[in-house]
């Protein structure tokens, strides 16, 4: 696992200074504690951070091959390296390491471009060939791992994270666009990024630069199909595909645990582990004082069946003093509250162990999140009603209700519902992940930027992603939908950043692409049944799970942030969002930010996702945006 930059100048007579390069690796020293390397060649500069996870004495990167016309610097892990390097092998290739990046180097070797098709695992790569004077770059096919690149008249230039990129002085203008979309929807989504000439390279694309021109394609893209399966068969090939992910996922040189919140996915997880370890398995939870957020007990219960070697970590309001330093290793803004939770126990984790298994992607996989059954619920009997019981009572009555302290509850998820329900339906259950409607965002941006975002569909990638599923059913679409936005630009960019910021790797099972795909063979009533998620999930490891486990509803990975804005973090938010703080920059209207600050204070109304990402985003223009 490293952290991976480089600089390119178009101009063959230029060269890279080697300060500079330095000075890019330098920002991501977090991300690979354990070793740095680069390699200037003229006008190339390639630079790494590497965290020692497999061939711990010569993995040393830049890693050339046999005559040393390509160099490569990789960050990731392929889980199915050795099998490839033994192909390569009788094809004449010669290794002088035993890790898994000169193996994607020599596989580049003799396939070319379509060796990422081959790849089994979470990548971003560099290659270098001295000889065609081509820069090749990769991500993998869900976007595990991160990849930004900056293109003007005289340079490329890309890195694992914007920081390193920043070294370079490029052209740093804010995309107001993506500002929109991170209000929106909490999170920024590929290719864009928060700066208008920097982009993020798509998960399952490549990019290359040769001959004076820059092409990008995608080696791999999930296409949903339904398949003629039986229940048994789907339950069978689930347990082996899983299993098998998990076998490889353990592949390492250094200490390795689990994070468990409790919930199905990890449950599951953990029951693999603990069947193919020949020692109990650490595992990693994280709790808070108020009852209706605290999963512990059902982690405790999980660690009980399989006697692992459990930790755990109760976190307080007091915790969000991080807000500074997290927001450093986002680079981005970036709303999620559970950024929090995620960073404590993977701070946690890494004082045990380098690598930890982590259970995302099952919810998007299995259709697990709240929003499929809200979008069942309305599609099969709320938008029937007469729009007079709706717009006259139903309405009102929700506007009427003041939200609960708890996590859920009846009040809080009815409130929800009716949110949604006014936003387009061609959202499909993304109405209900919406957190700035249409009169909001009227009302919030000012006159110029307002003008602008006007001419821009905020819901753009939603709808492109929807277009590519609309031969199926659909759960599988909004399964696919989520696989393709939430996941890939929030769930992923979560883990990654919050782990690498303690430089611990975490490895995600769920999103083998064997599992993925097959996942979205399935026929639909294999993950919904009624209005019960993940139903094929849950059958095929019933016996693996503890009672607690077997029939609790999902809960989700968050915090009592709307509780904290009122109390602990009242005077953070007053501060990121005074008046005179709002006028000065010109993007919002101050008294709309006032509203909505009076109306959660008083309790009459919840807008903690609102205020809390106002609260990021001025905390990022701290940081970033000077």
């Amino acid at each position: 696992m490293c952290g991976i930059c480089g600089l390119l100048y178009f101009d063959s007579s230029r060269s890279v200074q080697k300060p500079v390069l330095k000075a890019m690796c330098d920002t991501l020293v977090h991300r690979g504690p354990d070793d740095d390397g680069q390699v200037v060649q003229g006008r190339i500069g390639l630079g790494m951070r590497r965290l020692s996870i497999i061939d711990l004495s010569t993995g040393h990167q830049p890693i050339t091959n046999e005559d040393r016309s390509k160099w490569i610097v990789f960050n990731g892990e392929i889980y199915n390296f050795q099998r490839l390097r033994k192909e390569l092998e009788t094809l004449g290739h010669r290794f002088r390491t035993q890790t898994d990046t000169e193996t994607i180097l020599h596989g580049y070797e003799e396939w070319g471009e379509k060796v990422c098709e081959r790849l089994n695992g979470m990548f971003a790569f560099a290659i270098w060939d001295t000889k065609t004077q081509s820069l090749f770059l990769a991500r993998d096919r869900l976007g595990i791992k991160p990849l930004y690149y900056y293109q003007d008249d005289e340079q490329l230039v890309f890195g694992s994270e914007l920081k390193s990129i920043l070294k370079c002085g490029v052209d740093c203008r804010l995309d107001w666009i993506s500002l929109n979309n991170f209000l929106t929807f909490e999170y920024i989504p590929a290719p864009r990024s928060i700066f208008r000439e920097i982009r993020k390279l798509s998960p399952g694309h490549w990019l290359k630069w040769q001959n004076d021109r820059l092409s990008s394609q995608p080696y791999w893209q999930l296409k949903p199909r339904e398949i003629g399966i039986s229940r048994a068969e789907a339950r069978e090939k689930l347990s082996v595909l899983l299993t098998d992910s998990v076998k490889l996922r353990l592949i390492s040189d250094v200490p390795l645990g689990a994070f468990l919140s409790g919930g199905l996915d990890s449950s599951i997880m953990v029951s693999r582990m603990a069947a193919l370890m020949n020692q109990p398995v650490k595992t990693f939870s994280i709790g808070f004082k108020e009852s209706s957020y605290n999963e512990l007990k059902y982690a405790r219960a999980v660690a009980k069946k399989y006697q692992t070697d459990h930790h755990e970590f109760v976190i307080e309001a007091d915790a969000l003093d991080l807000t500074d330093k997290l927001i450093k290793h986002l680079d981005e803004p970036f709303g999620d509250f559970s950024i929090f939770p995620t960073y404590l126990v993977s701070k946690m984790a890494r004082d045990y162990v380098t690598v930890v298994l982590s259970g995302d992607g099952g919810d998007e996989l299995f259709a697990g999140y709240d929003a499929y059954r809200a979008h069942l619920f309305d599609r099969r009997f709320y938008h029937l009603l007469p729009k007079g019981v709706k717009h006259g009572l139903l309405e009102p009555f929700a506007g009427r209700l003041n939200p609960t302290e708890q996590k859920k509850g009846w009040i809080n998820s009815y409130k929800r519902f009716i949110e949604g329900t006014r936003l387009p339906k061609s959202l499909a259950h993304a109405r209900w992940m919406v957190f700035l409607g249409e009169s909001d965002r009227r009302r919030l941006f000012s006159g110029p930027v307002l003008e602008e975002l006007e001419r821009v569909d905020p819901y753009d990638f939603i709808h492109e992603s929807s277009s590519r599923a609309e031969n199926v059913h659909d759960i599988t679409r909004t399964g696919f939908i989520d696989v393709n936005t939430y996941l890939t630009d929030d769930i992923l960019v979560k883990v990654d950043r919050m782990s690498m910021a303690v430089s611990l790797e975490a490895r995600v099972p769920y999103l083998d692409h064997r599992v993925v795909e097959f996942c979205f063979s399935l026929p639909p009533q294999f993950k919904m049944k009624g209005f019960k998620t993940k139903e094929l999930l849950q059958k095929t490891f019933w016996d693996a799970l503890p009672p607690e486990v077997q029939n609790r509803d999902k809960q989700g990975f968050s915090i009592p942030i709307k509780n904290w804005i009122r109390g602990e973090l009242k005077p953070m938010m007053m501060d990121l969002l005074a008046e005179s703080r709002i006028r000065s920059q010109g993007l919002f209207r101050p008294e709309t930010i006032h509203q909505w600050i009076g109306e959660h204070l008083d309790g009459h109304a919840n807008h903690s996702h609102k205020l809390w990402a106002l609260m990021v985003f001025h905390q990022w223009m701290d940081v970033y945006g000077k």
